[in-house]
């Protein structure tokens, strides 16, 4: 007997109906002779119904209000899985996330977990409860009700798996597992087995929407054993762990990209050592994430950058910059919309050189202008037009044989 987390995204819990089938697949785990924790989000669409609704009284809510509000979301779904394992015959107990002793930092609408009393969750457990915790939501040591931001539940799951030393952390999706690139794009992605800590982070932060990049980060650190999992189908997900098998011939694991990338260059800039700090540190105290970064030294005195941006940012930016004019002294601001971030990833890359010459080559032969580049030891990102998107990533998936089934060493 262990304890296994099982955490259920919106989609998994959206209707009755699939509650139910929630309750199955936890009662199965039961059944098997495990302790279960089950963290689950809200219904569906609620929590953009509670967003919408809070815009109907006012466009800029306080923050605190808002976490007293969208944590309702998860409440709602607690109780009513709660009521169908109990109609089922099986102990059940809900507890919102300050009942669960999670405890956060005292910042609203995107705190840290700082740490996790699990007394009360394993005082259940010891009764053979089922506990159903809600994920997204904590308290702070001023006992004020805060959320985790995005992807919160993921990271309420994996903290939880690492507290209660868990022998593994299922996360149930609308998917089978991870996949070598989105399958809603193209045709031949096929699911992982196993995968790195390292890469299924890369991917995340690069976009694939399937784990939030902080439960990732969460369980690396933790040593946490992750699958993902279909909530619809019985079938094995995708191992993610400290060493993926490794798949033989296999140098790039999988495809990441993003739309709605912007490219900001700042240009005619006084050569100095404070003026990159001047700009990012204040970019970044407005909570804007700044991506990949280009630095061209254009004569002695002067120096121009160029770092990318999301899109919905620019206007924020603008206005850091317009402000910055006076201190900085730059000549001008150039912007292009309209472009995307195309990342290839895989820990094989690090003892295989000319991976990302290959990909140039590729993108270069379809008639792809690479407009920035950012590298690690096993990711190549390049950020590119945004209608070329799609093609890219699909000639970058048959280039590097994704779509081939390989075999195991």
């Amino acid at each position: 007997m262990g304890i296994i987390v099982q955490k259920f995204g919106g989609t998994s819990v959206g209707t009755v109906e699939r509650i139910l089938n929630v309750a199955n697949r936890v009662i199965q785990e039961k059944e098997n002779g495990n302790d279960v924790v089950v963290v689950v989000s809200a219904m569906g669409k609620s929590t953009d119904h509670l967003v919408e609704l809070a815009g109907q009284i006012t466009s800029k809510p306080n923050k605190r209000e808002m976490d007293m509000l969208l944590t309702t979301g998860e409440q709602v779904t607690i109780s009513l899985l709660s009521m169908a394992l109990q109609e089922k015959g099986y102990q059940a107990i809900s507890f919102t996330g300050w009942q669960a002793g999670i405890e956060t930092e005292a910042s609203h609408g995107n705190a840290r977990i700082t740490n996790i009393n699990t007394d009360q969750i394993l005082k259940e457990l010891a009764e053979e409860k089922i506990v159903v915790v809600a994920g997204f939501q904590g308290v702070s040591d001023e006992n004020q009700i805060t959320t985790l931001g995005r992807g919160g539940s993921d990271t309420t799951a994996v903290a939880l798996a690492a507290a209660l030393k868990a022998d593994k952390c299922d996360i149930y999706t609308d998917v089978t597992g991870v996949y070598t690139t989105d399958p809603r794009y193209v045709k031949g992605a096929r699911k992982l087995e196993t995968i790195s800590y390292d890469e299924m982070l890369e991917l995340a932060n690069l976009g694939a929407g399937v784990l939030h990049p902080r439960a990732v980060e969460f369980a690396k650190n933790y040593n946490v054993l992750l699958e993902v999992r279909s909530s619809m189908e019985n079938e094995r997900g995708t191992i993610i762990g400290e060493e993926s098998n490794m798949e033989e011939n296999l140098i790039v694991r999988g495809i990441a990209f993003e739309d709605q990338v912007t490219r900001v260059s700042v240009l005619g800039l006084p050569n100095e050592l404070p003026t990159l700090s001047t700009i990012f540190s204040r970019l970044a105290n407005h909570g804007i994430n700044v991506d990949i970064i280009i630095q061209n030294t254009t004569s002695v005195n002067k120096t121009s950058i160029s770092f990318s941006i999301k899109t919905s940012d620019l206007d924020d930016t603008n206005t850091i910059l317009k402000q910055l004019k006076a201190d900085l002294n730059y000549e001008r601001i150039e912007v292009e919309s309209g472009l995307a971030k195309v990342s290839i990833v895989g820990s094989g890359m690090v003892s295989n050189p000319g991976v990302a010459a290959e990909m140039f080559a590729v993108l270069a032969g379809q008639g792809v202008e690479v407009k920035m580049v950012s590298t690690s030891e096993i990711k190549v990102s390049t950020v590119i037009a945004q209608e070329q998107m799609v093609p890219a990533v699909d000639v970058l998936h048959s280039t590097f044989e994704l779509s081939k089934e390989v075999t195991r060493i």
